[in-house]
């Protein structure tokens, strides 16, 4: 018989200072494919106190971005704009380092034979639970909610002192493998000085009760274990109290912790890149299998060389919930995906301009239809081969 247990995921406000950094280098990303779908892009973001730092490799045939304006663009969508708020997108200084791609790794991306090499070595993941609807772990899944409202209350004015910078976290109990409730929750918000007991009723009202569902969530059971602003004022928030970076979430991007995470960061890199598009497809495929009633909980993990096509290994893991031999469901996997970086870029139709979204909430687990990893499309495939 299964222990219980506790799991605990994060997931942070579209404004705090390392979400700031991934939309920037998103959002540039994402400009420049939308003028050249095939430009080669590793583009990183650096935001502390009056200061936006954009660096990294682009190689484009012809496309064109002002970056200052981009990163002012993004800066003010996000909610910093305003001085009194400590970073503003009006204000702030925007510098820029930019190269072109090194030609020895160009080499390895664009083959001699018309084949598309992986951009880099390297190891992703990809992974998928039939316990939420959304074949996502719960705690990451519910931390992703209490942002995405933090967002909705900040924006619609529900909550007026609500500034942009955030952080929030959940502790779910397991009984046998399946989530049954929420013991803790942690939530920490930037606000205008307004009053500590003000700041705390509105955001247990607006923000907790109104993402959690009542059949995880009882508010009177979990009062103890509920930590709202525990360490008290949080006026000081943003790139004004603490640097930012591009890719330094990246438990936060995939599964809050439940499944391991390759060596690369997401944010700023086109497709070419097997960081970014090898972990969409390692999604897509461990997703496809538990629809596909393969598996309950399935880890998939690819693995490349540079400037080599077929992935070096594939591997699945399903925890002994296999309806078949971990064996064979690789077989199938092999059969029904194409897994070259062609052919994730061309399935998955990564070519677009469509980055900027995954850069806050989680690149997985939401039904948008940008999110073409999150499709179920060859679940009848696996089921059949």
């Amino acid at each position: 018989m299964s222990r219980g247990y506790l799991f605990s995921s994060e997931s942070v406000a579209r404004g705090h200072p390392d979400k700031v950094a991934d939309q920037i280098s998103d959002a540039i990303l994402d400009d420049l494919i939308r003028q050249d779908p095939g430009a080669h892009v590793a583009c990183e973001t650096l935001v502390t106190t009056g200061l936006a730092l954009v660096s990294g490799e682009i190689s484009t045939a012809r496309a064109y971005v002002d970056i200052p304006r981009v990163v002012r663009r993004t800066i003010e969508r996000i909610g910093y704009n305003d001085p009194a708020i400590g970073f503003d997108a009006h204000t702030c200084a925007v510098l820029t380092s930019i190269d072109e791609q090194s030609q020895d790794i160009s080499r390895g991306v664009a083959k001699d034979d018309g084949k598309l090499g992986a951009g880099d070595q390297g190891i992703m993941f990809g992974y998928a639970t039939d316990t939420t609807p959304e074949m996502m772990p719960l705690p990451i899944l519910l931390a992703h909610r209490m942002m995405i409202r933090l967002e909705e209350v900040r924006v619609e004015g529900i909550l007026d002192f609500v500034r942009p910078d955030g952080k929030g976290q959940v502790a779910v109990r397991y009984e046998d493998d399946l989530p049954v409730r929420v013991e803790a929750v942690v939530l920490s918000v930037q606000h205008k000085d307004v009053g500590i007991e003000k700041v705390r009723e509105g955001l247990l009202e607006e923000v907790i009760k109104k993402a959690l569902p009542e059949e995880y969530y009882d508010a009177k059971k979990t009062r103890d274990q509920t930590h709202i602003n525990p360490t008290g004022s949080f006026v000081n928030g943003g790139p004004k109290a603490d640097t930012g970076l591009t890719g330094r979430k990246l438990i936060v991007d995939t599964y809050g912790g439940m499944a391991p995470h390759g060596g690369g960061a997401f944010s700023g890199k086109d497709p070419t890149k097997v960081d970014r598009s090898a972990t969409y497809a390692a999604r897509w495929v461990a997703k496809n299998l538990v629809a596909a009633g393969l598996a309950k909980r399935c880890l998939v993990q690819l693995s490349y060389a540079i400037g080599v096509s077929e992935p070096v290994s594939i591997a699945v893991e399903t925890y002994g919930t296999g309806a078949i031999a971990d064996a064979e469901i690789e077989a199938r996997v092999r059969k029904v995906f194409d897994l070259t970086p062609h052919g994730i870029i061309e399935q998955l139709n990564l070519r677009r301009p469509i980055y900027e979204k995954t850069a806050y909430f989680g690149h997985f687990g939401r039904a948008l239809e940008e999110f073409t990893w999150e499709q179920t499309n060859r679940a009848e495939a696996l089921k059949n081969t």
